[in-house]
C-alpha cells in the first residue's frame, strides 16, 4: 500500500482543501486530529481517511503520526492563542519531522512573511520558516495571499448591499481560493523533489474592492457599493490586523500572478468572478 500524506488541519481550510485534492488524485491520506471521534472527524473516516489523534503542542503524537508518511502538510494559526504559540507549534513541527524523517513537509505560511513585515501573526510563521531551512529534510513553503473565502465572514454585510475594506477603493488585492491551494499542495505532496528547498508564493487573482463591488453586484443581483474603511480604527482594536492591513496596502503581497501562473499551467485557476459565482449560488436559487 502507498504510504499516506500527513494532513494537519484537516477539519478545517486549508487543511480540508488539501485532504479533498489528495483524495481527488487517489492519494492515501492520514489526518492529524484533536478528536477522532468529533463530528469533523468522523465526516473524514467516512471519506476514507485514516485519522491520528494529537495536539500540535505535543511532540510525541506528531511524531507518532507521521511515521510512515510519504509526505506532511502542516499548518498553524496565531487565531486561537495567539502569535507566540503559534511558532511554539511551528516548532514543534519541525522537531517532530526531523524526529520522525519525514520525506518532506509542506508548511502553510503566507505570503510576504520573509519581507520583516513586521507583523506578528507574519513573523510567527517566519520564525518556523527558518527553522524548517536549517533541517536536513527536504521542505517546501507555501505562502498564502488573502483567502476569497475571508469576504464570508461579512456576509450579512454584503447581502445588505456593503463591501468595506481597509484598502483604498483601486488597490488590486491579490487573492487565493482555497481549492487552488489544495490541488497545489496535493501536486507538490504527491511529487515533491521537484519543489525542495523552494518558497512558493500563490495568488489565484488580483482583484480591487471597486471591481469586487461590481462582481458582487452582479452575482446578488442587488447594488453592492464599496467603502474604505479608516485604517486606525482597525489598529487600535486589533493592533495585528491593523499592521497586516497597512503591510499588504504598502504592496506586501508581491505574487508575481502572471509568471506564477505561467509557470504552474494548471489552466484552471480560480478567478474571483467565479469564486463569487459559486459561494453565493445559493442566493440566486
Amino acid at each position: 500500500m502507498t504510504a499516506p500524506v500527513l494532513v494537519l488541519g484537516a477539519t478545517g481550510g486549508q487543511g480540508g482543501a488539501v485532504v479533498t485534492a489528495l483524495l481527488a488524485c487517489g492519494t492515501p491520506v492520514r489526518a492529524f486530529v484533536r478528536s477522532p471521534r468529533s463530528r469533523a472527524g468522523v465526516a473524514l473516516a467516512e471519506r476514507g481517511v485514516d485519522l491520528a489523534a494529537g495536539d500540535l503542542a505535543d511532540e510525541a503524537s506528531l511524531t507518532a503520526a507521521m511515521s510512515g508518511a510519504a509526505a506532511v502538510f502542516g499548518v498553524t494559526t496565531p487565531w486561537e492563542d495567539g502569535p507566540d504559540v503559534e511558532t511554539q507549534q511551528g516548532l514543534t513541527l519541525v522537531r517532530a519531522a526531523q524526529r520522525a524523517r519525514v520525506p518532506h513537509p509542506v508548511y502553510s505560511s503566507v505570503a510576504g512573511s520573509d519581507r520583516h513585515s513586521g507583523v506578528l501573526h507574519f513573523e510567527s510563521k517566519a520564525v518556523v520558516e527558518r527553522a524548517l531551512a536549517q533541517t536536513d529534510v527536504p521542505w517546501t513553503v507555501l505562502g498564502l495571499t488573502y483567502f476569497y473565502d475571508n469576504l464570508l465572514r461579512g456576509r450579512d454585510e454584503l447581502l445588505a448591499g456593503s463591501l468595506e475594506m481597509p484598502l483604498p477603493h483601486d488597490f488590486p488585492l491579490q487573492q487565493l481560493a482555497r481549492g487552488d491551494l489544495g490541488e497545489v499542495a496535493a501536486e507538490i505532496l504527491t511529487a515533491p523533489a521537484a519543489f525542495a528547498g523552494r518558497r512558493i508564493d500563490l495568488a489565484s487573482d488580483a482583484v480591487s474592492v471597486d471591481d469586487m463591488a461590481a462582481v458582487l453586484s452582479r452575482v446578488l443581483s442587488r447594488t453592492v457599493e464599496s467603502r474604505e474603511l479608516p485604517l486606525e480604527p482597525t489598529r487600535q482594536h486589533d493592533p495585528d490586523r491593523g499592521a497586516m492591513w497597512a503591510f499588504i496596502a504598502a504592496g506586501g503581497y508581491a505574487v508575481d500572478i502572471e509568471r506564477l501562473h505561467a509557470d504552474w499551467p494548471r489552466g484552471d485557476w480560480t478567478s474571483f468572478i467565479r469564486w463569487a459565482d459559486d459561494a453565493f449560488a445559493a442566493q440566486r436559487a
